[in-house]
């Protein structure tokens, strides 16, 4: 029989996905550097900005894959003391940085093609120049392309934004072959118009990932198609009439843990239980790859009518309010007069604490003689 430690220390996933990540840096190290080279002889014989900037813009495209490299390598450190939920959370650093890197790049470029528009220089192309460039744009698309698919593929958010920086190097590569043909036919140098609106697009690019980057650190909603196959895995458990509160913590790209809290019958003895929240814990780890290093319970009223009476009428009274969207933990004690149970106000409502105050007052006005001990709770995969 699998427990959680199998199927833990059985998984090489982690292992074979730091490996992808670095092999395709590497990919794009060596890559950049060769087209650097290349733009940079380019843009010097031909008194070219454009190009020049370009190759630049490769420079730092390398710097980034080595970025990749060295976060990977780091996040895949094991759990110790000082981090015991490990290190994965290195690897949002260094998309930040790759972001910081790609702005950077943007703004410098910005003020080396306003310097160029204030002061133009004629350039010079030679045919094989622009053949080289057209083929750098065509390695740039290809290898974007492959970056980013595999960053997908790995959730490796440091791939994905190298490689849809590599994406906008084809177009700056792309818009550098436009502007040569304009002034091969017209006479016209547009170099540094152009290479003034590619660094604003560049600059933008960058303070999108930067804003991605700064929400996943910061902390964002639990993932929603998680969250609903997390629940629906737990509810398939005989005897769990309901499964809330999912809260998922993420320690770096597919590294989660998180709690829940369960419903179930108020005849379940201790050991029962036990038994039913490892099965549920092991099930978890095994569908989904999260640990769920809390399940908590809520006990249902299943032996006595009137109680059950009570519970629906309660249900109907706080889903007349429109933004409740659940009611869980529900337990009444009659001989206490007492009355327990949580509510879910939606984000939507623009007074939470309003809409939760009104649907208490109105149980309360139902159930004048119960003590009520109500709490509001948050759907933290709320779509």
């Amino acid at each position: 029989m699998n427990t959680i430690q199998d199927i833990i220390a059985g998984s090489g996933n982690d292992s074979s996905r730091e490996k992808t990540i670095v092999r395709t840096s590497i990919i794009g190290i060596v890559a950049n550097v060769f087209l650097a080279a290349f733009k940079a002889v380019i843009g010097l014989m031909t008194n070219s900005i454009a190009i020049v900037l370009d190759a630049v813009n490769n420079i730092s495209d390398a710097g980034s894959s080595l970025i990749t490299i060295i976060g990977t390598k780091l996040a895949g450190k094991e759990p110790d003391k000082k981090h015991p939920f490990g290190y994965g959370r290195i690897e949002y650093l260094s998309a930040m940085i790759i972001s910081v890197i790609v702005l950077y790049a943007g703004i410098t470029s910005f003020v080396e093609s306003v310097k160029k528009i204030i002061h133009p220089e004629i350039p010079d192309y030679t045919p094989v120049s622009l053949v080289i460039v057209g083929v750098a744009v065509l390695v740039k698309i290809v290898l974007g392309q492959y970056v980013k698919g595999v960053g997908v593929k790995v959730n490796s958010d440091s791939l994905i934004n190298s490689g849809e920086d590599a994406r906008l190097d084809s177009v700056i590569s792309a818009s550098t072959l436009v502007a040569a043909a304009i002034f091969l036919l017209f006479h016209i140098s547009l170099e540094a118009w152009l290479g003034a609106i590619i660094s604003i697009v560049i600059i933008k690019s960058g303070i999108d990932m930067l804003k991605d980057t700064i929400s996943q650190i910061l902390g964002e909603r639990n993932d929603p198609e998680l969250a609903r196959d997390i629940k629906k895995t737990v509810i398939g458990f005989p005897d769990v009439q309901g499964a809330y509160d999912l809260v998922l913590h993420n320690y770096g790209p597919d590294s989660w843990n998180g709690s829940i809290h369960i419903e179930v019958p108020d005849t379940y003895s201790a050991d029962r239980l036990d038994q039913l929240i490892r099965d549920i814990q092991l099930e978890v780890l095994k569908q989904h790859q999260v640990a769920l290093t809390a399940v908590s319970v809520y006990s249902v009223n299943t032996r006595d009518e009137e109680v059950i009476a009570a519970r629906k009428k309660v249900g109907e009274i706080v889903f007349a309010h429109p933004h409740v969207k659940q009611l869980h933990g529900f337990y009444l004690l009659k001989e206490e007069k007492a009355m327990r149970f949580d509510l879910v106000v939606s984000f939507d409502a623009e007074d939470r604490n309003k809409v939760f105050n009104e649907a208490v007052a109105d149980v309360q006005k139902a159930f004048p003689d119960y003590r009520l001990q109500v709490a509001m709770d948050t759907d933290f995969a709320e779509e």
